[in-house]
């Protein structure tokens, strides 16, 4: 029997991947003080089979701390407290990339530090809660419009994070451009009302997420830097409008014009979410031409069809890599997955985190 396409390695930019099941990334908010600690580390460790981890949300700079316990990788604690999660992952055969989110309007006021500023593309409040430790389920904060300084900040922020993240020892980065954090703020006319370059037209809705790219590709190198997207999504608040296919046409284009060494494109359908056209898919796999990662419900059947059909390259699994560490072992031999303990998903500590069995 011929080994199957999911199993099988893959290049990608200067890494060779031994398999192509791909860790998502998932927001835990296990990092006190927004510096990963220990449970962080045999977090990812246990799960370095993938053949790529992509890591947590986790943000290039103050202003990006907008939930409760999440990381950074702006300051020199953050770097070294993720080169030890980067050491474990390498010692195990494994690559990391880390994602960097920035929250923009999805944040609370009380969960960043002090100076800090929650920053949009516009004065539109979030309509849905963020939790706050102290307090709960508080209103976001309504945001900041930014500047042309604030927007130049940020996009700089992005690119110093991405040299601070290879330092940490990651194998690249991924610019979290879906799920309605910043870089979709500016992409989505839900939170995006600007009449300036930044705003309206497809090209200038889309100029922040290009300029990030940019920027980050400079600094590290494009075959580090991939870029998540999630057209037709609905989480933060987001809604497509008439120009929504032709907005993924043409960032497609830009960021094949850079030459990022990925495309992670969400479809979160399974959970509820309106589901992504395929021909909104497959305009983006051919306007983008390099490397496609598949997401959204995947298990190790659809996953293999899918590789087969030459839908994608890669395939990122989310939640079952929470119950299930080892979970391309799992995949390979057909073995029945564990239930992920969903009232853990985002609390502190090891439990529902690092504790459950590495068979």
């Amino acid at each position: 029997m011929s080994e199957q396409v999911l199993f099988s390695s893959f290049q990608l930019g200067r890494i060779t991947l031994r398999n192509r099941v791909v860790m998502a990334p998932m927001t835990r908010n296990r990092s006190i003080g927004n510096v990963p600690g220990d449970i962080v580390v045999r977090y990812y460790e246990q799960r370095a089979e993938a053949g790529l981890i992509i890591t947590e949300g986790t943000s290039p700079a103050p202003d990006g701390l907008g939930y409760a316990r999440i990381p950074g990788v702006f300051s020199a604690e953050q770097v070294a407290a993720w080169k030890k999660v980067t050491a474990a992952v390498h010692a195990k055969g494994g690559h990391i990339f880390v994602q960097l989110m920035h929250t923009g309007r999805a944040s609370a006021q009380a969960n960043l530090p002090a100076g800090a500023r929650v920053l949009g593309p516009s004065a539109i409040a979030l309509s849905q809660p963020v939790f706050v430790d102290a307090d709960g389920q508080v209103p976001a904060t309504m945001p900041e419009t930014m500047t042309e300084a604030d927007i130049e900040a940020a996009i700089e922020q992005f690119a110093h994070a991405s040299a601070m993240a290879i330092e940490a020892g990651f194998d690249g980065v991924e610019l979290h451009g879906a799920n309605g954090y910043l870089i979709e703020q500016f992409l989505n006319t839900a939170s995006n009302a600007r009449d300036d370059r930044w705003g309206g037209s497809v090209e200038n809705r889309a100029r922040f997420a290009v300029a990030v790219a940019e920027r980050a590709a400079a600094r590290v190198g494009a075959d580090r830097v991939g870029v998540r997207l999630s057209p037709y999504g609905a989480f933060n608040d987001m809604t497509p409008d008439a120009d929504t296919d032709a907005l993924y046409a043409y960032l497609a284009k830009e960021l094949a014009r850079i030459g990022v060494v990925y495309v992670h494109v969400v479809d979160h359908s399974s959970m509820g979410a309106p589901e992504v056209k395929a021909s909104v898919k497959q305009s983006i796999r051919e306007g983008f031409g390099g490397t496609y990662i598949l997401s959204g419900g995947y298990d190790g059947a659809k996953a293999e069809a899918d590789l087969v059909a030459n839908k994608g390259e890669l395939v990122a699994f989310g939640r079952p890599f929470i119950a299930n560490p080892r979970l391309p072992s799992l995949l390979a031999s057909g073995a029945e997955l564990r239930a992920p303990d969903f009232s853990t998903f985002y609390t502190p500590g090891e439990k529902g985190y690092c504790d459950y069995p590495v068979d």
